[in-house]
């Protein structure tokens, strides 16, 4: 009897995690390269990656709580047993998960949840100081303190995500995991 499959990764998922990833690198690459000496006009491509990023966190947003199953991604007692069966000796290959994702991609994926969240509001906070095209920069919204704080939490929500990000494709190359980045390309299967 041939067992039922389904897309594991729409096209609409599979769109926003493409272009989260590739506004997610440009602010990176304009945020950091310039700090290491490599001169260029970073600020225009810096915010409207920030933006881009923004509007499609939004937009995945608007998917999970109107079209998808947000209890996909919530970390229930039973996960709880995955950390468990870590540190016993018992035969780990008889654990067989009945969620579409398991603890470490629910963890992994609320850890960069929080720091997207803090990095967007800081980012927009940031986005008043300066002139783009649809306004003029108002600086004095906050004292120097709080910006301090601002530019603070920006900076060290966008260096943990460095490591997210390397801890992402460092999981994603491994052999075991192929088939959920082949998914991310192709949508692949789910039994």
């Amino acid at each position: 009897m041939a067992s039922h499959s389904t897309e594991r990764h729409a096209l609409p998922e599979r769109v926003f995690h493409w272009v989260m990833a590739v506004t997610v690198i440009v602010c990176l690459a304009t945020a950091f390269l310039p700090i290491l000496g490599v001169e260029f006009a970073w600020v225009d491509a810096h915010w409207i990656s920030g933006v881009l990023l923004t509007l499609s966190v939004l937009f995945h947003l608007w998917r999970v709580f109107f079209r998808l199953k947000f209890s996909d991604m919530w970390i229930y007692r039973r996960d709880l047993s995955e950390l468990r069966d870590l540190f016993q000796s018992s035969n780990k290959d008889d654990h067989t998960t009945t969620s579409k994702y398991d603890l470490g991609q629910k963890a992994y994926h609320w850890a960069t949840a929080a720091l997207l969240v803090a990095l967007i509001v800081s980012g927009l906070l940031m986005l008043v100081k300066l002139d783009t095209w649809f306004w003029d920069r108002i600086p004095g919204i906050l004292s120097d303190h709080s910006w301090g704080v601002v530019y603070t939490i920006h900076g060290a929500t966008a260096l943990a995500l460095i490591m997210m990000f390397i801890l992402h494709l460092y999981f994603s190359f491994l052999p075991e995991h192929r088939q959920l980045l082949a998914s991310m390309l192709r949508g692949g299967e789910q039994n």
